[in-house]
């Protein structure tokens, strides 16, 4: 680990000396790609330093109490010794961390879907609260949302809306989010105030660019229509909606939210590409024997993940055993807490297997 450190230390090195170079600076194609470089490096180098300064201090620690006679000298050089070894000990963690594998997709924007499940009304309604939550997280995250389809069932709650989450590092947080969430509450339409249980499926892909997956347009049916719902004059005046089939998987995305039909059609077309995306990942991780999968689980979208109980201001999810009393906060978009538990968790899973290996 400590020679793979040393390299990288090398590394941070050159490219601070090469982002300085007129001729690099002058090409932004190649400046771009090493400022990005040392920004992911840098987080790394800075634990390094403060390791290796913390093991210097040691070895001042441990020269002071070998060779000094003064007893004052020699409390405050135990003391720096007890610091410097808990530091080395954080650090090294730290490292271990830092230098586990990378998502690729983690700096990628978000396709968002959510659709309610079982419940009826009381599912739709709580897909929009959903929608609502994800939607203030992102605000709080200074990400920008944005709209592809909504289908609304008449009394403010959502069959199935789909939308975008523009912003770095949007998938790395959000990924973990993916599954069945589960809502226990007297709904408003209960006059006889019976707790009832409700699901929405919520399904957080990365937004796929053209690189990453190739669509052939002779798979492709386009059917327009005018759209139908909030969204003022122009809304029920022209065929701006648009319907993309594609034909080898039979996936259908409706997208009516832009007045320009091209827009809409570019806006289906990202969908498009993040569902073939997410397709072809979850084959790769079925390859994966079971051993190497995240037991926090990323992708499937029939696994029970968390539970919302109203009456008790409760939420749990069930893949960490996480449980938060603030209910009210989270469904205001407050899911930090919740998003940074998955992320240790799933840390100390890999690195649990790393260490087996």
């Amino acid at each position: 680990m400590f020679d793979k450190l040393e390299d990288i230390a090398i590394r941070f090195q050159e490219i601070l000396e090469m982002i300085n170079d007129p001729s690099v600076i002058s090409d932004s194609n190649k400046f771009t790609k090493l400022m990005k470089e040392q920004s992911e490096l840098a987080p790394i180098v800075e634990a390094f330093n403060e390791y290796k300064n913390a093991k210097n201090t040691i070895e001042e620690s441990l020269m002071i109490l070998d060779e000094e006679s003064d007893e004052e000298m020699k409390e405050l050089a135990k003391e720096e010794l007890a610091a410097s070894k808990e530091k080395v000990a954080e650090m090294e963690q730290k490292l271990k961390i830092l230098l586990l594998p990378k998502d690729v997709n983690d700096d990628k924007n978000v396709v968002v879907e959510i659709r309610a499940g079982a419940g009826g009304d009381e599912a739709a309604l709580f897909a929009a609260e959903l929608y609502r939550m994800y939607c203030m997280f992102a605000e709080a995250q200074r990400w920008k949302t944005e709209m592809i389809s909504v289908n609304e069932n008449g009394i403010g709650g959502f069959k199935e809306v789909v939308f975008m989450i523009n912003g770095v590092g949007a998938f790395a947080k959000l990924k973990y989010e993916s599954g069945v969430h589960r809502v226990q509450r007297i709904p408003v339409t209960e006059s006889g105030g019976r707790i009832h249980t409700s699901t929405a499926t919520v399904a957080i892909m990365p937004e796929a660019e053209e690189v990453d997956v190739e669509i052939d347009m002779n798979d492709c049916k386009f059917d327009v229509f005018r759209a139908s719902g909030n969204g003022g004059q122009c809304v029920n005046t022209t065929d701006s909606a648009v319907r993309l089939t594609h034909i080898p998987t039979g996936i259908v995305i409706s997208c009516q939210d832009e007045k320009s039909q091209l827009k809409n059609k570019d806006k289906a077309l990202k969908v498009l590409r993040a569902r073939l995306y997410e397709l072809e990942l979850q084959k790769k991780q079925d390859e994966e024997s079971e051993a190497r999968r995240s037991q926090i689980g990323t992708g499937d979208r029939s696994e029970k993940i968390r539970t919302y109980n109203f009456p008790q201001g409760r939420v749990t999810d069930h893949r960490i055993k996480f449980t938060s009393h603030r209910l009210d906060n989270i469904m205001n978009g407050d899911i930090s807490e919740i998003l940074d538990n998955c992320i240790a968790a799933d840390q100390a899973e890999k690195l649990a297997r790393m260490n087996e290996n």
